[in-house]
Formats: C-alpha cells, structure tokens, sequence
C-alpha cells in the first residue's frame, strides 16, 4: 500500500551498474554544495547504492568503490560467468565495501529520522513480479541494498526479504518517477544512466533466455517482458508530466562511452567529470526563478497548463 505522507520534493535515480558513475559525479557536486532540498529518495540498483553514500555525507565514497573495487576482475570476470559463477559478484564487493569503506549508517538513519526524510530502495518480487519500495533502518540497508543490486543471471545467487525471494529493482521498475508521483509529489528530480532520449527495445531473444532460466518463476519472467514497455512509459511521463507535475531532469550525454559493465578508468573517470559538472551546473540554475527546470544538456519545459511563458515539450540545448 503507498505511503500517504506527502512529499514537497523527489529525488529518483535510475540504476545502470557501471553507468551510474555519471550519477556519483552528480552526488559529489550536490554534497560539495551542500545541496539537499529533498524529502523523498527512490534509488534503485547502483543508483540507490549511490543515493545512499550522498545520505550519508560520503561524497567520495561512490567513486572511489568503483576505481578501488569494481574494475578488478574479483568483481566482473566473464570467465567466471562462462564457467557458471557470478558476472558480477556482489557477495565480495559487500565483503570489501563493508570492511574497507562501510556506509555510515548512523548518520543515514538519523538525517532521515531528524529531517522528517523518507528514503525507499526499489526491489522485484520473484514471486510475484511486483515492484517492492523497501524502507531501510540500520539493520537492512546493506541488504537491501545489495537485493536491489542483484541483476538476475549475472549475479547467481538468490536473496531474500523476510523470507520473499527479490531481485533486481530495475526488473519491475528501472526509473519510479510515477511512484514518487503517486507518493503526493508533485517535484521531482530524476538522475538517469541513460540519455534522455534513449528507448528501451524489447528483445524476444533476451527475454526468451531469461523465460528459460526462470522458468520456476512464471511472475517474474512476464514482469521481465514488460520490462521495455514499463520503462519507455516511464520516460514519456518524465517528458511530458500530467498537468500541475515538475520533473527535472539530469541525463547523461549520448557520447558518454560507458556501459554496465565497463571497467576502462579512463571512461569511468570521464564519466565522473561529467555528473560532477551537471551537478554544479543544476545546483547553480536550481534557484533561478524560471518555469522550467534545468536538465543535462536541454531545459524540459513543464506540462503544466498554468505554464503560459513556455512551449510544452519544447527542449533548449546548452
């Protein structure tokens, strides 16, 4: 059932794995500034591990997780995955974030606690295919965490939520704009790992393995096949916002050459510099007294009919 706490501000980032350095470079900014408006965060995958770093104060700490620990091939091998093991393996990654550069729990849970924030990590239900948007305390967030980051196949093993097997939080829902919407937020901000006009493209051949391998999971494989579709509504709702909806927008440019999986540093530091300076580009425009919301790149006008001063869908390139 959705919260019926109201919310004046959102936060959503969208997951992507390696991609979503783009969004650690967007966090160091805002933390360096000292900018934190929100009073609602929905990350998913490594965009909530993400999100929580920046709650916690940690603006380093997400970059440097990804040059210390998810370049090496204890983390992605993919001759381990040829031979049955983990593409990506999360069970070490915890082991070694946890003891080298453990989150600061404490603080998370008492900024949220203090500040009358609320922060939600999206998982999948493999049971029944539907969206969960888990509430951590200091006792389940490395969990929880590590659920929503558990890409199905590349990560083997199974995990579970009070005794309900989970999954990736991208499978039921990659980008939860609507969610925070439904939540009573009426302003939101959306980070994404993608460009802000990439579609999503369903792949029967995908979609048929994934069928196959999770065949005892009959929900979780027709959730899978909505997946394109799910995600492409959620981006045309970011790109066109019922009447009386702010949604801003941060998204990566096309040329960025980074992928899930890439291990390169040379992208992945790109790609850093990149966030860093849309973060202090936003942070700089945020207060402008304008009708649209500053974006990566482009300024979204809103689809609110109040708006006169500004086209609907119209986009200004920087």
């Amino acid at each position: 059932m959705v919260d019926q706490q109201k919310h004046q501000l959102a936060l959503v980032v969208e997951g992507g794995g390696m991609r979503c350095i783009f969004a650690a470079g967007i966090f160091n900014a805002f933390g360096a500034a000292g900018f934190d408006p929100f009073d609602l965060y929905i990350g998913v995958s490594a965009g909530a591990c993400h999100l929580a770093s920046h709650l916690a104060g940690q603006n380093d700490r997400n970059v440097d997780i990804t040059l210390r620990y998810s370049m090496t091939p204890e983390f992605i091998s993919l001759r381990r995955f040829l031979t049955g093991g983990h593409l990506m393996d999360l069970d070490w990654m915890w082991e070694q974030t946890i003891s080298h550069c453990r989150l600061d729990l404490a603080c998370i849970d008492e900024k949220l606690r203090t500040q009358n924030k609320e922060y939600l990590i999206a998982a999948t239900s493999m049971e029944t295919g539907e969206a969960h948007y888990l509430r951590p305390d200091e006792n389940t967030m490395e969990h929880y965490l590590k659920v929503t980051s558990a890409v199905p196949i590349l990560y083997r093993n199974i995990l579970e939520i009070n005794g309900e097997k989970m999954t990736d939080g991208g499978i039921a829902d990659a980008i939860p704009v609507r969610e925070a919407h439904r939540r009573g937020t009426n302003d939101i901000i959306v980070i994404r790992s993608r460009p802000s006009d990439y579609v999503k493209k369903h792949s029967a051949f995908i979609v048929a393995i994934f069928s196959w391998y999770f065949r005892k999971y009959p929900l979780l494989a027709d959730r899978f096949r909505q997946r394109a579709a799910n995600y492409n509504a959620s981006v045309a709702f970011i790109r066109k916002p019922p009447a009386g909806v702010k949604i801003s927008e941060i998204a990566p440019p096309a040329s960025l050459a980074v992928g899930r999986t890439t291990t390169d540093e040379a992208s992945l530091r790109a790609a850093y510099q990149t966030g860093i300076d849309s973060g202090n580009r936003f942070v700089k425009m945020y207060q402008v007294k304008d009708s649209c919301r500053p974006t990566l790149g482009t300024v979204d006008c809103l689809a609110d009919k109040r708006l006169k001063d500004c086209t609907e869908g119209e986009h200004q390139l920087y």
